[in-house]
């Protein structure tokens, strides 16, 4: 990610499409604790469809970030890494709650089988 003092010279002279993050204030409004969810799947089918992350420390404490926007294709065996974010920081995790949706009314309810995960806190690198 790129601080957000530092967005313009760095995002502009790239003409290609880009995704960033940037790293926000620690006080309201403007706070925000990015993760990044690294995910492997062992569905035989290709699943489409959006996760939402929800953490519990020891206290039981709980987070939920929001939903993302653009939806996400697991494979079998394949690793796919999602941005995610919350509005508080939790500092001891306890628990890791996944959400897969496929924001789908009509049709077959989808599972979306975990073989592995990892959560890294990009604000706190060494967590």
């Amino acid at each position: 990610g790129y601080h957000a003092d530092r967005w313009k010279k760095l995002l502009i002279p790239n003409s290609s499409p880009r995704k960033a993050y940037f790293d926000t204030s620690g006080q309201d409004p403007f706070c925000m604790y990015n993760y990044l969810l690294d995910i492997t799947t062992w569905n035989k089918n290709i699943r489409r469809g959006f996760i939402k992350v929800k953490i519990t420390d020891y206290a039981g404490n709980t987070v939920e970030s929001q939903m993302n926007s653009e939806a996400s294709t697991f494979q079998q065996y394949r690793r796919v890494k999602i941005l995610t974010g919350f509005h508080r920081d939790i500092e001891k995790i306890a628990k890791i709650s996944l959400t897969f949706s496929t924001k789908t009314l009509i049709g077959p309810k989808h599972k979306l089988r975990v073989l592995q995960m990892k959560l890294k806190s990009l604000n706190n690198p060494k967590r």
